[in-house]
């Protein structure tokens, strides 16, 4: 008997969707309506801190998407790797919280992007290690094939680089971490070649 991946995958959204739903909690009204104008600027880094997180938890639930798609059925070890990434989702409104908090009080920055950063990391180390496990499994779709493997795996690792980056520059320049880590969503909202497996010969489709 094999699992299809349709239950991992509507349980995963429904993760993502309380995740990002729960970032606009962080925000709470200024508590002086007689200078609502100002109360509001100074919610300014809980602004940002929602924003840089909402289209993070976008992305990450964009390549679960592309990781899922081509996957032809799973079994409890897919099940338990991705337990703990939707662990690691549900975290960041806390981490994001607090980004916002040090922002908005000038103290403890360094170590809110290093929790935040650490996160989003851990969240990248999940990805490799699923799509890992995947390959190592023979739990993928056979209509991918070798080029699509390669090029989604180069994708997921790519994250990995990126944002210990971040979280090393951030150990020393926090708003500068925070920066390269923002930097590498619009590329991970792009379309991966090979994803659907169009750059596959016969010969590279599993068998």
């Amino acid at each position: 008997m094999t699992r299809q991946p349709g239950r991992l995958v509507a349980f995963s959204d429904g993760v993502f969707a309380i995740a990002v739903t729960l970032l606009v909690l962080e925000i709470q009204p200024p508590p002086d309506f007689g200078h609502l104008l100002r109360g509001l600027g100074a919610l300014w880094s809980s602004y940002l801190a929602y924003t840089l997180s909402f289209l993070l938890i976008g992305q990450v639930w964009v390549n679960h998407h592309v990781m899922f798609d081509c996957v032809r059925h799973v079994d409890r070890g897919v099940l338990f790797l991705n337990t703990l990434l939707l662990m690691v989702i549900a975290f960041l409104p806390f981490s994001t919280s607090l980004l916002a908090g040090a922002l908005r009080a000038e103290h403890g920055l360094r170590t809110a992007v290093l929790v935040y950063g650490g996160t989003l990391w851990m969240a990248a180390a999940l990805f490799n290690i699923i799509w890992f496990y995947l390959r190592r499994a023979k739990l993928l779709a056979p209509t991918l094939g070798t080029f699509g493997v390669r090029a989604i795996g180069r994708r997921f690792a790519l994250a990995l680089i990126w944002i210990g980056s971040g979280i090393l520059v951030g150990a020393f320049v926090p708003i500068a971490g925070v920066a390269i880590i923002a930097g590498f969503l619009p590329a991970y909202y792009l379309p991966i070649r090979g994803e659907y497996g169009e750059n596959n010969t016969d010969a590279d489709r599993p068998k």
